[in-house]
């Protein structure tokens, strides 16, 4: 029987785990004013941040259509892995596709995983399935153990720029000025439904990212168990940082990789996203 696992391009991956997990990665398309780029593996992430920076206007994301995902379901049992659903409509795009393929197909296996999270958030999910497809788990047992997986999981990220969330509106105009007059870094995490909030903020990335391992700290998740994945949009010295400071709770690993476009866009230059 072939297994195929297939995620978004919210899924940031390093060469390892793109070796060790074979994991088909569906893009995003990003258009910055008149300029369009395809999160694929010919991005070029400096470039986005670029016209990103030089733009007084939000990027505008389109998600990969039912056509895009439905070329890919071509195993007997395919995961799909999208990010929330609460921020795109990629998940349903997902399931359409599966509706489209399983009318020709039906003896396929199609199931489509919510992760309530993105970039590392969605790493950790496909890590978690390939893990359940070494263990040659049924399906049903697969969905299940993700499912319980995905729902124990924690998502944070601390921006060193709020302009894209400012440009998106997700932060006030008003209240983005003060913030980066006043030198604030908000901590950032995924709710349990899949949406962005803010739970602390401290003034400084030094304090703020302090202030997040206290917050992990806290978790009552038994780390041991855990892997940790890290992805820095071009802030490698902020994640080896945060690395360092997170190996006295004993993680199971950590492992670190940089932002794609899309992650990219939602964390801008200098941010880190964190789950486990």
């Amino acid at each position: 029987m072939k297994f195929k696992i297939v995620a978004d391009s919210s899924c940031d991956l390093n060469e390892d785990l793109k070796k060790n997990m074979d994991v088909k990665l569906v893009p995003f398309k990003i258009d910055v004013d008149e300029d369009s780029f395809i999160d694929d593996e010919n991005l070029n992430v400096s470039d986005l941040i670029s016209k990103m920076n030089a733009s007084p206007n939000p990027i505008k994301t389109s998600c990969p259509s039912p056509g895009d995902f439905a070329k890919e379901y071509d195993a007997d049992s395919v995961y799909v892995v999208t990010i929330s659903e609460q921020l795109s409509g990629t998940y349903n795009s997902a399931i359409l596709a599966k509706d489209m393929v399983l009318e020709t197909s039906p003896e396929k296996f199609i199931h489509i995983f919510n992760s309530k999270s993105a970039s590392v958030g969605e790493t950790l999910i496909a890590m978690k399935i390939k893990e359940c497809i070494d263990e040659k788990l049924s399906n049903v047992q697969l969905v299940e153990k993700v499912d319980k997986f995905i729902d124990d999981m924690r998502t944070y990220f601390i921006s060193d720029d709020l302009s894209n969330l400012v440009k998106n509106g997700r932060i006030s105009k008003t209240k983005g000025l003060l913030i980066n007059a006043l030198n604030i870094k908000p901590i950032m995490r995924a709710t349990p439904d899949g949406n962005i909030e803010a739970i602390d903020k401290a003034r400084g990335s030094k304090k703020a990212f302090k202030k997040l391992i206290d917050i992990i700290g806290e978790s009552s998740i038994k780390f041991e168990e855990r892997i940790v994945a890290i992805s820095h949009a071009d802030a490698l010295q902020k994640a080896l940082d945060l690395k360092e400071d997170l190996k006295k709770y004993n993680f199971k690993d950590i492992i670190i990789v940089e932002t794609k476009g899309l992650s990219t866009g939602y964390v801008n230059d200098g941010g880190v996203i964190l789950a486990f």
